[in-house]
């Protein structure tokens, strides 16, 4: 089979870039902006094509949660127009695509975890277009899987572990905010559910992915802390109301996974556990 990973140079596609070395069976095009700019209908039809793709992966996206709300057609384009042509493309070659998806679809009111079949209601342009981009792909092509996800963080890149790792070493004192409630995800899980999808066959449908358990922002941030060694830093817990951002950002996103746990047979860890792995190895690669 050829896997055709979009946006490979982020977290998600950095660590489908390291899995791919245990999955030899298959063979990879790894693209970003400049091997394939997949807002341009032609160049994505024509790779598709060319390269006889049999699944996508699109991790490409874009991310910048308040940049977006002034950025409104970029976020667009690359959340919700351009997954709609690869899914075009896919579904002319009778090819599969996995789109990754966000909690942000959601308004994050609810008090217990989010299934795939509750309402969706984005408080933000990131989120709704990525909702758009969710129902594109949907409407566009049958062999379709979305795989919404939260809190996605990696050794790769630029992410909330890498900075509170960062901040806590260079300040005495950090305030973070802890009236909102997810789930911290490691993108190498993410990874490993996404080459289970693909092994399976893809199941079309909505499937939810973080990883295990619940914490704060706060929490997270102590917890950052505590495994990477930092004690001198003192982590102030503050409200959302005391940290004011462009884009509103969901108060509760934890995701109920029993969804994709029965389809596809997926054990997953707890983010301690994860965050742990994840910590060392970033004090491996030093």
């Amino acid at each position: 089979m050829n896997l055709l990973i979009t946006g490979a140079n982020g977290q998600l596609g950095n660590e489908m870039r390291v899995l791919s070395k245990q999955h030899t069976e298959y063979t990879y095009f790894f693209t970003d902006i400049e091997e394939l700019d997949i807002c341009d209908e032609q160049a994505v039809d024509d790779f598709v094509s060319q390269n006889q793709i049999d699944i996508i992966v699109n991790c490409a996206a874009y991310t910048a949660v308040d940049n977006a709300e002034d950025n409104m057609e970029l976020s667009a384009k690359l959340n919700s127009i351009a997954p709609g042509y690869l899914a075009r493309a896919a579904q002319k070659r009778g090819a599969g695509i996995i789109q990754v998806s966000t909690d942000y679809v959601f308004d994050g009111t609810n008090h217990i975890p989010y299934t795939e079949d509750e309402p969706t209601c984005p408080a933000s342009v990131y989120g709704s277009t990525k909702l758009d981009g969710e129902r594109n792909v949907i409407d566009i092509c049958e062999k379709a899987a979305i795989v919404r996800t939260a809190w996605l963080y990696s050794t790769f890149g630029n992410n909330f572990v890498k900075t509170m790792i960062r901040l806590g070493r260079e300040r005495d004192t950090l305030g973070v905010i802890f009236d909102q409630v997810g789930t911290p995800t490691y993108a190498l899980d993410l990874a490993v559910a996404i080459f289970a999808m693909i092994k399976k066959g893809i199941v079309p449908g909505i499937y939810h992915f973080s990883d295990e358990g619940v914490c704060s922002w706060y929490d997270f941030t102590k917890t950052i802390h505590r495994l990477a060694g930092i004690t001198t830093c003192k982590v102030n817990p503050l409200h959302t109301a005391d940290y004011p951002t462009k884009a509103a950002r969901p108060h509760y996103s934890v995701l109920d996974k029993t969804k994709i746990k029965n389809t596809y047979g997926i054990e997953i860890p707890h983010w301690e556990e994860s965050l742990s792995a994840c910590i060392d190895q970033l004090t491996i690669d030093k």
